[in-house]
């Protein structure tokens, strides 16, 4: 008898199926990876047993006993705590208030918080995860990403829980910050909890699942075992077919020179950065988390203010002064975090995919609103982005097909300079294949590309040249010829120039 036991769940919204009879097991002390394209259902399956959806039908086994999850509260009760893809921490508070929320220790007088007990007590808990170095007094809007990330895990196995659901945990972490969280999972393993695991990282399943199960449209494939399974294997699984040159062919001929940098500096942030960019081109930035890279990033799009230095475009200097100057001037940014940097998350598909080319759009006060869908549905159709119905709120997308909209919303406004900032964080593989071709297309038809990725597999595939930034400076320059996981990490991390 499994620890775990899902039988028939099956969920539809508005007439599409999300879930259908869905079945799979797993056992305390195993990570069990749950593995499928966007939109393969596998987001749903993890909120039902969180409580924050329920099904149409279906029920769920804990113990051999049926149990009910009809709100978080309940799931809570059972032990099990959920670290989503997109944060739910409280940005105004402290870390500490949000590791220690509706359990905070109390003084003398019960209604007053013990702050320094408190402190110590969420410093405490870092140590023990393996997490040092969050500063809990600050609040949770002053952290990175990934920093962002590790309070999130932490607030989740604060008090030991019993089945751990992991969404996309380590999209925004570094290789330090990653191995870390895999100690941290193995422990929990050995306590003998399940870990529930969500990845489109299928090097990262192989390395710590016990058994993976496959979603494909809403149903199981199959439960398989990483010793017995290739990658190519749970790939063909996953998407129904075999997935061959994952990166695109090119023989790339860069163009004239369409962007240089001359000692750009953000106090802080970066120092002194100059490098330049042709047409056509597909330039990598890679650098450990805090390296500066999208600073640099949001600060050619006008983002942020630069501190000094200097930005020409084909050999005339351009004040970037703000994202509109930006768009204006031909620039695009597809940012780290899609959801809070690049949509509108409440609005339709086409609000979102029409956002950057509402001027081109108007007459006038007025919108084109006839011209503007027709622009959006064929852009939509293009790109496959699913559902096609571009009144869907953009909320009730997959990521994929969010990280779709953003692009889509660039391509329409034809932009002569792409600048991508984590662009497949969190999309499945066959999605991600789709990006580097349309990316690779987009180099063979002109446009200049900034590449950002913490995924070195990506930037050796898909970069014609690689810059290495870290602590906020460029420390080296790599040709495709010269560019290897190897050379690339290690002087990412100072061993090596």
């Amino acid at each position: 008898m499994a620890f775990l036991e899902v039988h028939q769940v099956s969920k539809s919204y508005d007439g599409t199926q999300a879930l259908k009879k869905v079945d799979f097991a797993a056992d305390s002390g195993e990570v069990h990876a749950i593995v499928g394209e966007n939109g393969a259902g596998k987001s749903t399956l993890m909120k039902i047993l969180a409580g924050a959806i329920q099904p149409d039908e279906g029920r769920l086994l804990l113990d051999g006993k049926a149990v009910q999850t009809r709100t978080p509260q309940q799931a809570f009760h059972l032990g099990i705590r959920t670290v989503y893809q997109e944060f739910s921490l409280v940005p105004h508070l402290s870390v500490t208030e949000n590791i220690l929320l509706g359990q905070m220790p109390t003084a003398r007088f019960r209604w007053w918080v013990a702050w320094p007990d408190a402190h110590q007590r969420a410093e405490e808990v870092f140590r023990t995860l393996g997490f040092s170095g969050i500063p809990v007094r600050l609040p949770v809007s002053s952290l990175s990403v990934s920093q962002q990330q590790m309070v999130e895990i932490a607030k989740a196995v604060v008090e030991r829980p019993r089945i751990l659901i992991l969404d996309e945990p380590s999209a925004v972490l570094s290789q330090e910050e990653l191995k870390r969280l895999f100690q941290l999972i193995r422990r929990l393993r050995e306590q003998k909890a399940l870990v529930l695991y969500i990845s489109h990282r299928i090097e990262e399943v192989f390395q710590i699942a016990d058994r993976i199960t496959v979603l494909k449209d809403g149903q199981t494939v199959g439960t398989v075992l990483p010793k017995t399974t290739s990658q190519s294997e749970l790939i063909r699984l996953m998407v129904g077919r075999a997935l061959e040159d994952i990166y695109p062919r090119r023989a790339p001929q860069p163009g004239e020179e369409l962007l240089q940098v001359r000692q750009l500096k953000k106090e802080g942030r970066f120092q002194e950065i100059s490098f330049r960019l042709a047409r056509g081109e597909i330039l990598g930035i890679f650098g450990l988390v805090g390296s500066g890279r999208s600073d640099l990033a949001r600060c050619l799009f006008g983002a942020e203010p630069a501190s000094s230095g200097e930005i020409l475009l084909q050999g005339q200097p351009v004040r970037i002064k703000s994202p509109r100057t930006s768009v204006a001037a031909g620039l695009a940014f597809v940012t780290e975090d899609r959801q809070r940097d690049g949509l509108v998350l409440n609005c339709s598909i086409r609000d979102n995919v029409g956002l950057a080319t509402m001027r081109q759009m108007s007459r006038g006060m007025f919108l084109n609103r006839r011209l503007q869908g027709a622009q959006v549905q064929h852009m939509v159709e293009e790109m496959d982005i699913r559902p096609a119905r571009i009144a869907k709120p953009v909320r009730e997308l997959s990521g994929g097909n969010q990280q779709k909209v953003v692009l889509a919303k660039w391509l329409l406004a034809k932009a002569r300079l792409l600048i991508l900032d984590e662009p497949t964080r969190g999309v499945d593989v066959a999605t991600k294949v789709d990006i580097y071709h349309l990316v690779g297309g987009l180099a063979d038809q002109g446009v200049g590309i900034i590449l950002i990725s913490s995924e070195l597999p990506e930037i050796l595939g898909m970069c014609d040249r690689t810059l290495i930034m870290r602590e906020g400076r460029l420390v080296g320059e790599f040709s495709r010829q010269r560019s290897s996981e190897e050379a690339l990490l290690a002087c990412a991390a100072g061993v090596a120039q």
